[in-house]
C-alpha cells in the first residue's frame, strides 16, 4: 500500500536502542589496567628510582626470571594498588626515590602524573593517590671503590 492508497498518511520511521552508541551498555575497568596505567605513570617521573618495598622487588626480581612467573604485568604494577569503582578510583603508591632529590616534589609530580594518566585512559575520576616512600637509593658504591683502590 502506498501513501496515496492511504490516504496521503505517510508512517514515521522508528530508530531502535535511542541514544548514541556510546552510552548503550557498561564499560567496566579492572583494578590491574588501574595499576598498569598508575605505574607506567608513576616511573615516569624524574627522581622515582622504583616501585615497592625492597622485599617485593627482590621476589620480583626473582619472578621476573622464572618462566610463566608473570614477570611484566607483576613489574609494571609492583608498588601500586588501586580500588576501583564503577565512576571513582583511589590509589596506593610505594615508591623508592633516588638520594638527592626533594620528596615531596617527587611525590607532588608522581600524583599529577598519576591522576593525569588514569583520568585521560579510563574517564575514571581519581579521588586520592597516597604515596608511601619506602627507601632512598643512594649512589652507587662501586663507583668510589675503584678510587679507594688505587691508594
Amino acid at each position: 500500500m502506498t501513501d496515496s492508497e492511504r490516504g496521503g498518511e505517510s508512517t514515521a520511521v522508528t530508530k531502535r536502542g535511542g541514544g548514541s552508541a556510546a552510552t548503550r551498555g557498561r564499560t567496566t575497568i579492572a583494578d590491574g589496567v588501574v595499576e598498569k596505567i598508575a605505574g607506567m605513570a608513576a616511573r615516569d617521573v624524574v627522581g622515582v628510582h622504583a616501585m615497592g618495598s625492597g622485599l617485593s622487588r627482590t621476589f620480583g626480581a626473582v619472578r621476573d626470571r622464572v618462566p610463566g612467573g608473570g614477570g611484566a604485568k607483576a613489574s609494571v604494577t609492583r608498588g601500586v594498588k588501586a580500588e576501583v569503582g564503577e565512576v571513582q578510583t583511589a590509589l596506593d603508591l610505594e615508591i623508592v626515590v633516588d638520594y638527592g632529590v626533594s620528596i615531596s616534589d617527587v611525590a607532588g609530580a608522581v600524583r599529577e602524573n598519576v591522576i593525569a594518566a588514569v583520568e585521560r585512559m579510563t574517564g575514571l575520576e581519581v579521588v586520592e593517590v597516597n604515596i608511601a616512600v619506602s627507601d632512598v637509593k643512594l649512589p652507587d658504591e662501586e663507583e668510589d671503590e675503584p678510587e679507594s683502590r688505587l691508594q
